[in-house]
């Protein structure tokens, strides 16, 4: 059996170890545009369980342990490859239920459950993908029952399939073939399990990799490298102190080695007068005294970690108070930059959630934006392929307003259907209305190649300029106003009447007004409008109406 200890710890591992390869998770990625990325995703989310699991006791049941982390991932899922990993987890939730140990049949209904919802929650399934690599996973459990009846030989089988479903991706969907990888949002769910049947096996939880780790740390950067440890609560008490070395003391490397031994999330830096020191640790007098072996102590600090933890979700919880839904209508969008924040507060959105390509949304930014809306109607404006998902999850767990999230993809389309609103009009109306918009524009976007590709026939180097045309790779270029100009001629049509020229951060507003004066220029039928949206990684951003 395994028991609530060991599940809470095995998953703890799994978050752990897909951080620590998130990034190998996200350059299985074929599109090569710069993007939140699966491995990214996949590890924010369940990364998000981890200060919950390790507040629990030794002597948790598996059923607590489950819905502990099947609660914190959805709260914390971004990305559709997130929101999946969240929906498979929710599966252990409700199959481990009443269980204090988790047995071969629990193991066996929790995939199933994980799968089916995964599977429901998805539009149109897609095999070769994360969804093939669980259902094969829970397909050969379900063809064990009665035979194996040792939970780790039973996970381990598990792991043995899905690492075959993942291998095969490729055969299923061509463009891994071509591009020579697997499924990224699979290789990420392999590495998950794996980690997790290690614990089962009764190896150790894997070593977090701190951020700081592949950089040279210096006095300088100690506060912002420590940092990165904040959410590491293996130990009860955060130790730092600043020691003036004694002429000719020891070797520092001496007390980092000690410090290993009481603890983790070591940092010493040896200056040339002092060294500054960090520990997670059980014993903080220890450290203090072993530093005294070095020299004379400044300002040491004891922070009880496990303490301000608890006292953070209070506050967090005391924070949000969702508002009173006293209007008929409200709206939430997703959105990256400043100016496309103002031109959605000014068309009528009511709250903002920072996020879009590289930085998507976790359910609960949106579920809060939504509860924080004064309205008893409200529409989601997602604006993001991959943040569609996140939105719908979202809307579940609202229970005191109507929600509608509409199938925005792109910033276009988010303005499109909000100018499409009627507040005269009811909320289906208004829904079939604001759909109806915002599939009749059309988006072009210009962003760069995060990294060599070869993608429907394209071959595309790292830094190149990539248009795209409604989401899709349209073609390359090394120039980016030509690229923008050719991509508004492909976008523009005998019945197109307004253009609206975004331009992000990395643009001036001296190259805008020059793409606006050539487009003029060729269509002068056309209402040409320039914005400058701030956004990030899209140059441009091209509404054709």
């Amino acid at each position: 059996m395994i028991n609530g200890k060991i599940l809470r710890d095995a998953i703890i591992s799994a978050a752990y170890a897909i951080a620590n390869n998130k990034k190998s998770v996200d350059e299985l990625n074929v599109f090569p545009v710069p993007d939140g990325d699966t491995g990214t995703n996949m590890s924010m989310a369940i990364g998000s369980v981890v200060s919950e699991l390790k507040m629990m006791d030794d002597d948790v049941t598996a059923a607590a342990v489950a819905k502990s982390a099947a609660s914190a991932l959805l709260r914390g899922a971004r990305g559709n490859s997130g929101v999946i990993l969240s929906l498979i987890f929710r599966g252990f939730s409700k199959g481990l239920a009443g269980k204090r140990e988790a047995d071969c049949e629990g193991l066996t209904e929790a995939l199933r459950l994980g799968v089916e919802n995964a599977y429901k929650a998805v539009m149109n399934p897609t095999e070769g993908t994360i969804l093939t690599v669980a259902r094969m996973g829970y397909e050969k459990a379900k063809s064990l029952e009665g035979t194996v009846t040792d939970e780790v030989v039973l996970w381990e089988e598990v792991c043995k399939e899905c690492k075959i479903a993942l291998d095969n991706t490729p055969n299923q969907l061509p463009a891994l073939k071509k591009a020579g990888v697997v499924d990224a949002g699979g290789a990420g769910l392999l590495i998950i399990f794996e980690a997790m049947l290690d614990v089962f096996k009764g190896g150790k939880i894997v070593e977090p990799l701190a951020k700081g780790e592949a950089k040279k740390i210096t006095v300088d950067t100690f506060s912002s490298t420590v940092g990165d440890f904040d959410e590491v609560i293996n130990f009860t008490y955060c130790t730092e102190m600043l020691i003036t070395k004694d002429e000719g003391c020891d070797d520092p490397s001496k007390l980092r080695a000690y410090l290993e031994t009481i603890g983790d999330c070591v940092v010493v830096v040896d200056d040339e007068e002092i060294i500054k020191v960090h520990v997670h640790t059980n014993d903080p007098g220890k450290a203090i005294q072993k530093g005294l072996e070095f020299g004379y102590i400044n300002l040491p600090k004891i922070e009880n970690m496990k303490m301000q933890h608890k006292q953070r979700k209070q506050d967090a919880k005391q924070e949000f108070v969702p508002a009173k839904p006293e209007n008929d209508y409200g709206f939430v969008a997703v959105s990256a930059g400043k100016g496309l924040d103002e031109m959605f507060h000014d068309i009528g959105v009511d709250c903002i959630v920072s996020g879009g390509q590289t930085m998507n949304p976790s359910t609960d930014n949106i579920y809060a934006a939504i509860c924080s809306c004064p309205a008893k109607q409200v529409f989601v404006l997602p604006n993001n392929k991959n943040i569609i998902m996140a939105a719908e999850q979202a809307a579940k767990l609202v229970n005191d307003r109507k929600v509608c999230v509409l199938q925005t993809r792109t910033i276009p389309q988010g303005i499109s259907a909000m100018l499409a609103f009627d507040p005269d009009s009811d909320f289906k109306s208004n829904s079939n209305a604001m759909t109806e918009a915002l599939n009749n524009v059309g988006t072009g976007q210009l962003t760069f190649a995060a990294r060599d590709s070869d993608f429907e026939g394209h071959e595309i180097k790292k830094g190149e300029i990539l248009a795209l045309e409604n989401g899709k790779l349209s073609f390359v270029e090394k120039e980016l106003e030509k690229a923008a100009y050719k991509l508004t001629k492909k976008l523009v049509k005998s019945d197109s009447s307004f253009v609206t020229i975004i331009y992000g951060e990395d643009v001036t507003e001296e190259m805008a007004l020059a793409l606006c004066e050539r487009i003029e220029a060729k269509y002068p039928a056309l209402e040409v409008s320039v914005v400058n949206g701030g956004q990030p990684v899209y140059y441009y951003i091209l509404s054709v109406e």
